[in-house]
């Protein structure tokens, strides 16, 4: 393979946009394990006190995730976001104004090529095993069978395997038999999600006044230490079921909007490369739920752009590829595409993203009325006039950036 490295002349601004865009992948790849590292090596230093004064700090502020979470507007200013904003560049584009006396669920779209990774964690299987959706909180009973399909409350999804909002716990004490099922830990490197909601690069704050943007992110990643406390200086916030239902969507003052990667996990990361414009959309009503519970208004966002900062080896259905990554997803519950983009010296392979424009669309929210107990025809309802809208916005604005007539969304 020839390597197509970069010249030497390359300005300074791009220079820093790259470096602005290498830092931030580093912190979604690798900083959490760094500063778990750093934390259990201070532990073990002669600065033990330290940690300990931190773990106790940690301790006192441990629910903070899912209080609406430590925003800190200096972080969300800083010039490296700028150069961050630059290097695609990345767009915030406003359609209608919204009122900052209601709350907001934005659903945001597509989820990114670069998707969730999902690891198999050890599970009592007993019949007092609770299953517990992180989207939203919900607990019911599972069957000690865990080869019984069940259906996750929030998602509504049949097949445990596919459903990545899944941890499992033991509600009671079992014997010590264990199985490894699938649990969703990351899903965060959205370069548009992030740029647009989680810092003031792209002028969120003003373009919606009165509005406070908060990117949900899964708890585990709040109990990271020295990593949470960064992550929530931008806004990010836990997205279990108190985040959302009691401190962003239902406060009465309004001014707070929860954006949602709503995407289809580890099968959709399959199929994730330039041009997809497939959605694993069908099955995700926990959010519509949601919203009808607390008479949030919801937002569809498309991102132009976004499945284009990562290419991905072909894998077309029932190639030998695809039926070996099919095979140690179903074994391992790991989803494992093989994606690349350009380096930081050179342009031929790596992790760093494409310089790809990407248009972040914010659409017109659709009314939604109150229902403390909605029905699953309210439920059906809501999220077909919320496709329907995600559709006639992708329609819209097509054109204006790049794709053509006959290209046209694709939900699965």
């Amino acid at each position: 393979m020839k390597i197509e490295f970069a010249p030497l002349n390359v300005p300074l601004q791009r220079r820093l946009q790259t470096a602005a865009t290498l830092q931030w992948v580093f912190s979604f790849l690798a900083l959490a394990q760094c500063c778990l590292a750093a934390f259990v090596l201070l532990a073990l230093s002669d600065w033990w006190m330290v940690a300990l004064l931190y773990a106790g700090w940690l301790w006192l502020d441990w629910d903070t995730p899912s209080s609406g979470g430590r925003r800190s507007q200096w972080v969300r200013s800083w010039r490296v976001w700028d150069y961050f904003r630059d290097y695609f560049p990345i767009t915030l584009v406003k359609t209608v104004d919204l009122d900052p006396k209601k709350n907001y669920i934005f659903g945001f779209h597509p989820h990114g090529g670069n998707s969730p990774v999902c690891l198999p964690v050890p599970v009592c299987v007993y019949p007092s095993v609770s299953q517990v959706c992180w989207c939203a909180g919900s607990i019911v009973d599972l069957s000690v069978y865990l080869s019984v399909s069940q259906v996750c409350t929030v998602c509504s999804i049949v097949d445990l395997s596919v459903c990545t909002c899944l941890s499992l716990r033991c509600a009671g004490r079992g014997p010590g038999l264990s199985v490894c099922v699938p649990v969703c830990l990351s899903g965060v490197l959205v370069a548009g999600g992030f740029g647009n909601f989680c810092t003031e690069a792209t002028g969120f704050s003003r373009q919606f006044p009165g509005l406070r943007s908060h990117l949900l992110m899964l708890p585990f990643w709040f109990r990271v230490p020295l990593f949470r406390d960064y992550i929530m200086c931008g806004g990010l916030v836990s997205s279990c079921k108190a985040s959302m239902s009691y401190y962003l969507v239902s406060r009465p003052e309004g001014g707070n909007v929860g954006v949602i990667a709503v995407g289809g996990g580890a099968p959709e990361a399959l199929d994730a490369r330039p041009g997809a414009l497939k959605l694993q959309v069908r099955n995700r009503k926990g959010f519509i739920k949601l919203a009808l519970k607390h008479g949030a208004q919801l937002v569809p966002v498309f991102s132009f752009g976004e499945n284009e900062l990562f290419d991905q080896m072909q894998n077309p259905t029932g190639s030998p590829l695809r039926t070996l990554q099919n095979r140690l997803q179903s074994i391992m519950g790991v989803a494992l595409p093989l994606f690349h983009a350009r380096g930081v010296f050179q342009y031929s392979f790596g992790l760093m993203p494409y310089r790809k424009p990407i248009h972040t669309v914010v659409g017109k929210p659709i009314s939604v009325t109150q229902t403390p107990s909605p029905s699953s025809e309210d439920i059906e309802c809501l999220h077909h006039i919320y496709l329907q809208s995600l559709t006639d916005l992708f329609e819209q604005h097509k054109l204006n950036y790049g794709l053509k007539e006959d290209q046209h969304l694709t939900f699965i």
